[in-house]
């Protein structure tokens, strides 16, 4: 009984750390590009899925990017933006949508890299409401100045607040061409307590990027919302 006992212990300690090493496995090198809401959201919540963080930023060494570092803990660190991506697995583009693609052409090669774009491009038209802009999305645009990297399209159509304290249940709908890309990126929206929604290639990213306009139209009108989007069989 006592040997039995013994080797179920054991049996168990290894199973323990089984799952212990492949957490270690698992962790990846995430830079985050800028320093904002988004950023400080977004690196923050994956520092405490056990990813090392590092801030990419145009001064590093100021208090406030200092203060984020110290806020999101782990073994987050901030430096340049070039460096940051230079030893980085992901990139997140946590950057304002109208520059977004000039900064992705401007951090080096990212081939082999998956880069998050969480970016909008929308304005406020004549009506009071706000439109999408473009007649092809940012997500493609950072596509084309990455070629060797696969972009995901997430996080765009919801508030960095959310991102942290969702209260419910919250989809985050991700384009993509590269099946393996969104895998790991959905494991990311997982863990923040998120719900994560493949719908389809990155030929699909103005779609999503225009969630955002209704997002915001809808706070205008009074009636706000989180998306939800219910599975079907």
């Amino acid at each position: 009984m006592i040997a039995s006992m013994k080797r179920i212990s054991a049996w168990f300690a290894t199973l323990v750390l089984g799952f212990a090493l492949q957490g270690l496995a698992a962790a990846d090198t995430i830079a985050v590009i800028g320093t904002g809401n988004v950023a400080g959201a977004l690196g923050t919540e994956f520092a405490a899925q056990g990813h090392d963080i590092v801030y990419g930023s145009r001064e590093p060494d100021r208090d406030e990017v200092t203060a984020l570092v110290e806020r999101t803990g782990g073994n987050a660190s901030a430096t340049t933006q070039a460096e940051a991506v230079a030893g980085a697995d992901m990139v997140v583009l946590a950057v304002p949508g109208e520059v977004a693609a000039e900064v992705a052409g401007s951090l080096g090669d990212l081939s082999g890299k998956i880069i998050i774009d969480p970016t909008n491009r929308i304005s406020r038209g004549d009506d009071g409401f706000m439109h999408y802009t473009m007649d092809t999305s940012n997500a493609e645009l950072i596509q084309a100045a990455a070629p060797g990297a696969s972009v995901v399209k997430a996080f765009n159509a919801l508030s960095f607040r959310t991102m942290m304290e969702p209260g419910g249940a919250v989809s985050i709908p991700l384009v993509g061409d590269d099946a393996d890309a969104k895998a790991r990126v959905a494991e990311l929206v997982s863990g923040m307590g998120l719900e994560p929604l493949d719908v389809g290639p990155l030929s699909a990213a103005h779609i999503v990027e225009g969630m955002l306009a209704i997002w915001i139209n809808a706070r205008s009108a009074g009636t706000p919302f989180d998306y939800h989007l219910r599975r079907t069989d």
